[in-house]
């Protein structure tokens, strides 16, 4: 049912405001920290259940495969059914298959568990970006509860080894236990706490069945061909059918959106080119990132044997992100422009990345430290601004679906990155180089990357007017 402005929105920053602001920012450090805590306790889960190679490498694509494959789906529904009512089930059915992954006694166990509970995170990230994006009033009041959100999201991405080397310490079953019971918190606060926010809560119309299939469908053996190329010797025909059905999936859903009179995604708001820039750099600049965790965690605990504490002290350093996200990005923003500032923190990751290539057996700790930080940086100017060129120039009732857009871009970008440089990894070592070299030439992988992001940032910079830069283009 279709019903307008069912409250005010926040033009500034008051208690409530903050309030509501918790709430969405807890859920979306829940998601940002979940796969890295997992990744640092693969290990001893493994131990723990026996688990084979192939299984544990599906604990952590199962939870890409409901994220990625249900991200559109989850952003329409948004904007279909209510922001709030979407954010509040999904996030109960996150708590419940949290809980369920800890109390895992198997392998099936446990890849149900990370499958749905990346469904449920689908579903409530575009839901929680569209919240904020109708509760807050457009201008620097949302710009600064975007950045803080962002800034929030940002820091459990790159905390995430670190928190999940003390509870693995604990037992790797807190790995699952911990986000319950912080989930489980946000849940009861949210109740009271959140509204629809300004506009439609919902926009008239019904879901698209067969477009919601096909797309999800394409989206889920898309993502699966990704996380195959990590194993790039094995069943190489296997992996060229699967992006093939992707592929024939994804035709089928062109097809259905233009001919239905009520798409799930209308595929006019693709015409933006500021959405199209923004996906593209969301995309690789995460994949950048997520392939520098992977090879980090192999330089730091396989070829130097540090632990998995060690390691994720090593990298919290990253996380400053979280501390100038909210505060020293929004005066950025302001000052220079979503562009200029998402242009810049791509250029640093590109430093970052080239500082990193000398890296050896024996190279002191305190001489990587200004690439680590750098990356921090990197990540605070970059995330933030992202989630507010998402929406620029997007009508409203439409903000869910480009939220679904973007974080469907984070997710592939998340899949691409680690796959490209473990395919790039295990090549090399199967020339008969050595580790370290094979972890210099994958980090080749992310200076390209991050090049290519740079390049379509400047891109959009050059066709922006100068007396007005509210975001790429």
């Amino acid at each position: 049912m279709l019903k307008s402005t069912p409250t005010t929105v926040f033009t500034e920053l008051s208690g409530r405001a903050w309030a509501v602001l918790a709430v969405l920012c807890g859920a979306i450090f829940l998601e940002g920290i979940d796969v890295a805590m997992l990744n640092v306790a693969l290990p001893s889960i493994r131990a723990d259940l026996g688990l084979s190679t192939g299984t544990l490498s599906g604990v952590v694509s199962a939870y890409v495969l409901g994220y990625g494959g249900f991200m559109l789906l989850g952003g329409r529904a948004a904007d279909l059914f209510g922001r709030r009512r979407v954010f509040l089930f999904w996030l109960a059915v996150f708590v419940l298959f949290s809980g369920l992954g800890g109390l895992a006694t198997s392998g099936w166990m446990l890849l149900t568990a990370r499958f749905v509970t990346g469904v449920a995170a689908a579903f409530m990230a575009p839901a929680g970006l569209s919240l904020i994006t109708t509760n807050f009033a457009e201008g620097p009041v949302r710009n600064k509860a975007l950045l803080v959100y962002a800034g929030v999201a940002a820091g459990g991405f790159s905390l995430g080894m670190v928190v999940g080397g003390l509870l693995t310490a604990l037992g790797w079953r807190w790995v699952f236990f911990a986000p319950v019971v912080l989930s489980a918190v946000l849940l009861v606060a949210a109740i009271p706490l959140l509204r629809d926010g300004e506009g439609p809560q919902a926009v008239r119309g019904r879901i698209d069945v067969l477009g919601a299939l096909s797309v999800t469908g394409a989206m889920m053996l898309l993502v699966y061909g990704v996380v195959r190329l990590e194993h790039a010797g094995d069943g190489p025909g296997v992996t060229a059918l699967v992006f093939l059905a992707g592929a024939v999936l994804l035709a089928l859903f062109v097809i259905q959106e233009r001919r239905t009179p009520e798409p799930l995604v209308r595929l006019g708001i693709l015409r933006s080119a500021n959405l199209v820039r923004t996906n593209l750099i969301a995309l690789l600049f995460v994949g950048s990132f997520a392939g520098f965790q992977f090879l980090a965690t192999l330089y730091f605990q396989e070829l130097r044997g540090w632990s998995t504490v060690q390691t994720g002290l090593a990298m919290a350093v990253i996380g400053i992100d979280a501390i100038l996200a909210p505060v020293l990005t929004p005066r950025l923003v302001d000052r220079f422009g979503n562009g200029r500032v998402i242009f810049g923190g791509v250029a640093l990751a590109a430093l970052a990345y080239l500082l990193m290539l000398p890296t050896g057996l024996d190279r002191a700790y305190i001489t990587m430290l200004p690439a680590l930080l750098l990356l921090g940086v990197a990540f605070s100017l970059v995330y933030g601004p992202l989630t507010i060129a998402a929406t620029d120039d997007i009508d409203e009732q439409e903000h869910g679906l480009a939220g679904g857009l973007l974080y469907t871009a984070f997710q592939f970008g998340f899949a691409l990155g680690i796959s490209g440089v473990t395919a790039v990894h295990v090549a090399v070592l199967g020339s008969g180089a050595s580790g370290i070299d094979a972890v210099r030439t994958a980090l080749l992988v992310l200076v390209i990357a991050a090049v290519l992001a740079g390049t379509i940032g400047l891109f959009g910079l050059r066709r922006t007017a100068p007396a007005a830069e509210p975001a790429l283009a």
